[in-house]
Formats: structure tokens, C-alpha cells, sequence
């Protein structure tokens, strides 16, 4: 079902934008939470170990029962309202524009649409198109979850004036350039191994055994979650930290802050400050995350295509009319 498929077409363009919202929408109220505390540990400088007496955050247990303690329960959804325009924005731009060259590279080259090498490059240009869309979004969320107390943006309309009128319109682009080369890999490689696990997944469980496919769809989108993210992570980690600059005061609680010239400066600087484990903070939650979004995302929009496909079924429309 994702990507076009020249012989059971029966979602159009506008549907799998949708299917894409809609699948995006309802897994980020889900995983909300993990995403908290990856961006947590990707902007702490200390190292997170109960060895370093500094260290706001020791580990996933430990950060959770702090933040519910200090911030109450509402904190693991901080940025949820930006981060809910961006699942749905996200989501929306991706499927659509990943259907859209599939289909396009069918019909206009000698690749098929359903080869993992077509989904490798295809995913990665429609996370890049969707990414460019929702940058904006994407830094405010950012804000929002790594702010503490007090509160330093009081709701989003307030941050968006606030952001603009004091650090001027560019902010919101800030970590574009290591997002863009961190998520053309990730979602490539995404879309390239869900297409190869369901390939395999077809081969080992035979065709008539429909019943299991939506955790077939999870499993396989977990796993391809999984394996992207822990191969583009330091470049996520590195777009953390430069959507925060210039909102260090905001941070003073959480430890120790760093100002970054650039995407190189901040490499510099973690590598010389941090070492190389820096680049993998707050792995453990990412990959939980991964491993959730990425199999809910691709379970869900699977799911909501089925459906538009059962609605607009000849059966369907018969039982309409009747």
C-alpha cells in the first residue's frame, strides 16, 4: 500500500495526504512522552550518568520520575500543540509527495515503483520536501519541550511573536541544513527497509494469512524505524542543539549551555567537550521512539488507506445505495 502500486491503485494524491495527517496526528499523541525525553538528553552538555553529581538526567527511568516530579504529568506532552501541527503537516507532505514520485518514476524511468532502491530515494526526497515545509514548526516544538520552569513561552502565539520580534525571522529555519542532511538519509532508509522486511515478511508468512497484516505493518515499520535512527542519529543530536540557540537563559536549570556558531562549530564542539558518546545522547529514548512512530506511522496510514479503499470498494457502494 505505500508507494504507487500500478496494479491495485485506489488511493489518489489527496488521499494519501489524508491517510498521512491522520496517521500522524494519532501517533504523536502516542509517543509524545519518548520524544520528551530524547530531546531532554540531546541538549543536556553533562554526561548522562548517576557517576556525574552535575547531570540533571542519569537515564530514561530516572528522567521520567524527575520531570513528573518537578513538572507534574503535562510536561511529556510540552510542545504538543506545535508538535501535533507538525506530525500532521509532516505526515500530510511525505505520503503525498512519496506517492507522487513513485508514481513518477514508474512512469517516466525503467524502475519500477515497488523496488526498495526507488523507496530509498523516494522517501528521501519527500521527508526533505516535508521537512522544509514544517521547519518552523519543528524549532517551536523544540523550544517547547526543552523549556523548563518558569515558563519562558506562555502558548504558541506568544513564542511565534516572541521568537520573531527578538531573534527576527530566520530563527525558525535555525537546524535546517543538518536536518536536511540527517532526514534524507533517515526517512530513505526508512521507507528502503519497510519495503524489503514486507517483501520478506510476504515470503515467509503466505499470502492467505491476511489477518495478521497491520502487526505485519507495525513489525516492519518498527524495525525499519529502528535500524534508520541508529544510523542518522548524531546528526538529529546536532539539530537539537542549534534550534535552541539563543534560548540558553531558558535552559539554566537543566545545566550547563553552549552557544554554536554553526553546524561544523557544533561538531567541534561536542567532539572536544562531549567526546564521541555526545553525539548519541539520549539514544535510548530515540530508539523507543523510532521504533514506536515509525511502526504506528506506517500501521496507521496502511490502515486509513484500507479503509478509503474499502469505502470507495464496488460492495461499499453497493450497500450505500441499497
Amino acid at each position: 500500500m505505500v508507494g504507487y502500486d500500478p496494479e491495485g491503485r485506489c488511493v489518489s494524491t489527496a488521499e494519501a495526504a489524508a491517510a498521512g495527517s491522520a496517521s500522524g496526528l494519532v501517533t504523536r499523541v502516542l509517543v509524545s512522552p519518548l520524544d520528551v525525553l530524547k530531546i531532554r538528553f540531546q541538549l543536556q552538555i553533562e554526561q548522562l550518568s548517576s557517576r556525574n553529581p552535575t547531570a540533571k538526567y542519569h537515564g530514561i527511568l530516572q528522567a521520567v520520575q524527575r520531570i513528573f516530579r518537578e513538572e507534574g504529568l503535562t510536561a511529556f506532552w510540552k510542545g504538543h500543540v506545535p508538535a501535533q501541527f507538525l506530525s500532521v503537516g509532516f505526515g500530510a507532505v511525505q505520503f503525498m509527495t512519496f506517492e507522487s514520485l513513485t508514481e513518477l518514476m514508474h512512469n517516466v524511468t525503467s524502475f519500477q515503483a515497488r523496488d526498495s532502491l526507488v523507496h530509498l530515494v523516494c522517501g528521501g526526497l519527500a521527508a526533505c520536501t516535508a521537512s522544509v515545509a514544517v521547519q518552523p514548526v519543528d524549532t517551536l516544538r523544540t523550544r517547547f519541550a526543552a523549556q523548563g520552569e518558569p515558563k519562558i513561552y506562555l502558548n504558541l502565539r506568544h513564542a511565534v511573536v516572541t521568537m520573531y520580534q527578538t531573534e527576527g525571522p530566520q530563527t525558525f529555519y535555525r537546524g535546517l541544513t543538518p536536518t536536511l542532511i540527517a532526514i534524507f538519509p533517515y526517512a530513505g532508509l526508512q521507507f528502503f527497509f519497510y519495503n524489503i522486511l514486507q517483501q520478506f515478511s510476504k515470503w515467509v508468512i503466505p499470502a492467505e494469512a491476511k489477518n495478521g497484516a497491520g502487526v505485519r505493518n507495525l513489525v516492519c515499520g518498527s524495525c525499519a524505524g529502528v535500524v534508520s535512527k541508529s544510523l542518522t542519529y548524531p546528526l538529529d543530536l546536532v539539530k537539537k542543539r542549534l534550534q535552541v540557540g539563543g534560548f540558553e537563559h531558558a535552559r539554566a536549570a537543566f545545566g550547563q549551555v553552549r552557544t554554536y556558531g554553526g553546524f561544523l562549530d557544533c561538531v567541534r564542539q561536542i567532539m572536544r567537550e562531549e567526546g564521541p558518546g555526545g553525539f548519541f545522547k539520549g539514544l535510548s529514548p530515540s530508539l523507543l521512539k523510532a521504533a514506536f512512530s515509525s511502526g504506528l506511522i506506517f500501521f496507521w496510514y496502511e490502515l486509513f488507506c484500507s479503509l478509503l479503499c474499502t469505502m470507495k470498494s464496488p460492495e461499499s457502494t453497493k450497500r450505500k445505495e441499497g
